[in-house]
C-alpha cells in the first residue's frame, strides 16, 4: 500500500494561507502599510486603480531592504520581526507572523523596487504567483515601492465574489483610516485612478481625527486620559448631543493596533447610559497602551480580535474615564469652599433692629388729592352698545361656506387612491398619544403606529419613482455645500442617479464636496445636509448592488419624511393615511420588518369588559 500523505508545494501552501490573511484589496493594503509604519516611513502613499483590482501601489520612504533581504521577504514565515517564541510577548510592531507577502505574491503580480540609505542602487524584485520572474539592480529612490497588479488572477472564485468598486473602495478607505488615526506623525495620501482622496499632513490626533472625518467632529470631541499601573488610557470621546444611529466611528486601538472588542464598547455605552437616546450611538477613539506581555494579539490572521489578562479592571478603568470626560464637558456646580480674594457677606445678627417701614411725600402722589382719585365701581353698567349694526350688510352664517382646513396629505397625481370599504373600516378614528390611529373594524380595534403607517406609504412611492419616473424636485434659494468624507465620496458616484430620480439635485465641487441646489418636494423641514449623511451611513454597510442600494435610500427618505409621533391629526388625514396604507403591497409590516397594526379581536375586549 502506498503512503497517501504528501507536503505540499510552497506556491499552494501559500494560496491556502492567503485565503486567510488576503481577503480583498483592502488587505493587501493594510499589509503593506504596516510593514512601511514598521520600518520607520514618515511618508506613505497608496495609489490604486479599480479598487485595487487592477493594481495597488504602496511607497514608503523607510529603511528599505538588501538584495537578499527583498528576496527573503517572500519566504513563508520569513520576518524581522521575532526571533523565538518568547518575542509574541514583548511586540512593539504591527506584523510579525512572516505571511503577508507570501500571501500576496501568492494570488498576484509582484513587483518590488526597494533600497537602503547606505546602498548606492537598489533592487527591483518580480513575482507572479509566487515564482521568482526576475531580479535586477535598479535606480530608486530609499524605501520600499511595491506594485500590486491583477489580484487572484489565478484564483478566479475569489476574484468573482469581490463586490463592485464602490464596496471595494469602501474597505480601502476605511482599512486606510485605521492606520491613519493611530500615527498622526506619519504623512499619508490615497489617490484613487489618479484622483487623491487623502492628503494627511502630520500633526496632532484631534487634527487627524478632523482631517479624516470632518470638520463636524472638532466642537464634539473630548478628551479622554488616565494611566494607571495597568494601562494608559487616551484619545477622545464625543458629547453627548453628537449621538447618532447609524454611521457613527467607533474605534479601539492598543498598543497602536486596531482592535474590535465588544466589552469594552459595552464599558463605553454604559458611560452615556440616560443621556442619549435609545439605539443611538457616540462616536469614539480610544487608544491603550498595555504592556504586550498582558495581551495576546496571536489569534486571528487579521489581528483585530486580541485578549487581555486584566480585562475586567481595564473595563472599570475604561468606564470611570469616559464617566469623569463627560461630566467634564456638562460642567456640574460644585461647592467652593476657598474663599480667599472673594468678598466678605455680613452675617446675619439678630440682635441689630431695623427699620422696614417705608416713607412717602405726599406732594409728589398722584392720589394725593381726593378729587382726583377716580372711583371704581365694578358694578356700574357699561353702556349698551348697538353690536348689530356692525355686522349689516354681512351674509348670514347659514349662506356662508366654511373651508375645511388644509390636509396634511395632498393627493397628487401618483398616489394611491384610497381602498373603500377595506375590512370594513370605520370612517371615524381617533388618535391616542399622537402616536396610534384607532378604528373600528369587524373584528375588533384596529391600532395603527402612524409613523411605520406613513414609512410603508412613503416607501413604496419612492420606490416606484426610482424605478418608473423621476421625481419633482425644490429648488434650494441657496443651495447648500456638503463635504463628505473619503468614504462617503466613494459610494456618491454610483448613487447619483439613484439620488436624482428621487428629486435631489446634487453638483459636484470638488472630489468630496457636493453643492444641494435641489431636494425632493415631499421632505419640507428636514435639513439636507443631515439626510444626505444618514443615506450614505445606511448605504456605506451594504453590498453596492443597484436594487440594494435603491431600497435603502427609499425608506432612509421615508423615515425621514414621515410623520413623527407627537404630530395631532385630524379626522381627514386619519383617514387618508388608513386608506393609503391599505393600497400598499404590504400593510401588516414595514421594509424593515416591524409591525404597523394590531387588531385587539372583539372578545377580547369583551372578556376584559366582562
Amino acid at each position: 500500500m502506498t503512503d497517501v500523505i504528501a507536503l505540499l508545494p510552497d506556491s499552494v501552501a501559500n494560496q491556502i494561507a492567503a485565503g486567510e490573511v488576503i481577503q480583498r484589496p483592502a488587505s493587501v493594503i493594510k499589509e503593506l502599510v504596516e510593514n512601511a509604519v514598521d520600518a520607520g516611513a514618515k511618508i506613505i502613499n497608496v495609489l490604486v486603480v479599480d479598487a485595487g483590482r487592477t493594481s495597488i501601489q504602496v511607497i514608503d520612504d523607510g529603511c528599505g531592504m538588501s538584495m537578499t533581504d527583498a528576496r527573503l521577504a517572500f519566504e513563508r514565515h520569513a520576518t524581522s520581526k521575532i526571533r523565538q517564541a518568547d518575542d509574541l510577548f514583548s511586540l512593539h510592531t504591527m506584523g510579525f507572523r512572516g505571511e503577508a507577502l507570501p500571501s500576496i505574491a501568492a494570488v498576484s503580480q509582484v513587483e518590488l523596487r526597494t533600497r537602503r540609505q547606505e546602498d548606492e542602487v537598489g533592487t527591483c524584485l518580480t513575482l507572479s504567483g509566487s515564482h521568482v520572474v526576475g531580479q535586477e539592480p535598479c535606480s530608486c529612490s530609499v524605501g520600499c515601492s511595491f506594485a500590486v497588479s491583477n489580484l487572484f488572477f489565478n484564483v478566479p472564485a475569489r476574484r468573482k465574489f469581490l463586490k463592485s468598486n464602490a464596496t471595494e473602495l469602501n474597505n480601502i478607505i476605511t482599512a486606510f483610516e485605521r492606520i491613519v488615526l493611530v500615527y498622526p506623525e506619519i504623512s499619508f495620501t490615497l489617490h484613487s485612478n489618479g484622483q487623491e482622496l487623502m492628503n494627511l499632513r502630520s500633526g496632532s490626533l484631534r487634527q487627524r481625527i478632523i482631517d479624516v472625518y470632518g470638520r463636524r467632529y472638532g466642537q464634539d470631541l473630548l478628551p479622554v486620559g488616565v494611566e494607571t499601573s495597568l494601562c494608559r488610557i487616551t484619545g477622545f470621546v464625543a458629547k453627548p448631543e453628537a449621538a447618532r444611529k447609524k454611521g457613527v466611528h467607533e474605534c479601539f486601538f492598543v498598543n497602536g493596533r486596531y482592535m474590535k472588542h465588544p466589552y469594552f464598547h459595552k464599558a463605553v455605552a454604559q458611560a452615556y447610559d440616560r443621556l442619549i437616546p435609545a439605539g443611538a450611538h457616540v462616536p469614539y477613539f480610544i487608544y491603550f497602551e498595555v504592556s504586550p506581555a498582558d495581551i495576546d494579539v496571536n489569534i486571528h490572521p487579521t489581528k483585530t480580535e486580541i485578549k487581555f489578562e486584566n480585562e475586567q479592571p481595564i473595563w472599570q478603568i475604561l468606564t470611570a474615564a469616559v464617566h469623569d470626560a463627560i461630566g467634564q464637558f456638562c460642567e456640574i456646580p460644585q461647592i467652593d469652599f476657598d474663599t480667599e480674594g472673594k468678598p466678605e457677606i455680613p452675617v446675619y445678627d439678630p440682635t441689630l433692629s431695623t427699620d422696614s417701614r417705608l416713607s412717602s411725600d405726599s406732594r409728589f402722589s398722584k392720589w394725593s388729592s381726593p378729587s382726583s382719585a377716580p372711583a371704581y365701581n365694578p358694578f356700574k353698567q357699561k353702556p349698551a352698545a348697538d353690536w348689530q349694526r356692525l355686522y349689516e350688510g354681512l351674509p348670514s352664517s347659514e349662506a356662508q361656506q366654511v373651508q375645511p382646513a388644509p390636509s396634511l396629505f395632498e393627493e397628487s397625481a401618483d398616489s394611491p387612491q384610497p381602498i373603500a370599504n377595506s375590512q370594513d373600516l370605520s370612517p371615524l378614528h381617533y388618535q391616542y398619544k399622537g402616536r396610534y390611529v384607532m378604528t373600528a373594524v369587524k373584528s375588533g380595534l384596529m391600532i395603527i403606529d402612524q409613523h411605520r403607517a406613513d414609512v410603508r406609504i412613503r416607501y413604496e412611492r419612492y420606490m416606484h419613482q426610482l424605478a418608473d419616473a423621476p421625481s419633482q424636485s425644490q429648488r434650494l434659494l441657496f443651495p447648500e455645500s456638503v463635504d463628505l468624507t473619503p468614504a462617503e465620496a466613494a459610494l456618491m458616484p454610483e448613487l447619483l442617479p439613484s439620488l436624482a430620480a428621487v428629486g435631489f439635485d446634487l453638483t459636484p465641487l470638488g472630489p468630496i464636496s457636493y453643492a444641494i441646489a435641489g431636494v425632493p418636494a415631499d421632505i419640507e423641514g428636514i435639513d439636507p445636509v443631515t439626510l444626505l449623511h444618514d443615506i450614505l451611513a445606511d448605504v456605506s454597510t451594504l453590498n453596492a448592488q443597484l436594487s440594494i442600494l435603491n431600497s435603502r435610500l427609499a425608506l432612509t427618505m421615508a423615515r425621514k419624511a414621515a410623520i413623527p409621533y407627537g404630530e395631532v391629526l385630524s379626522n381627514d388625514d386619519m383617514d387618508t393615511l388608513v386608506n393609503r396604507l391599505f393600497a400598499c403591497s404590504d400593510v401588516n409590516h414595514t421594509p424593515d420588518g416591524k409591525a404597523i397594526l394590531s387588531i385587539l379581536p372583539q372578545q377580547d375586549i369583551e372578556r376584559l369588559m366582562a
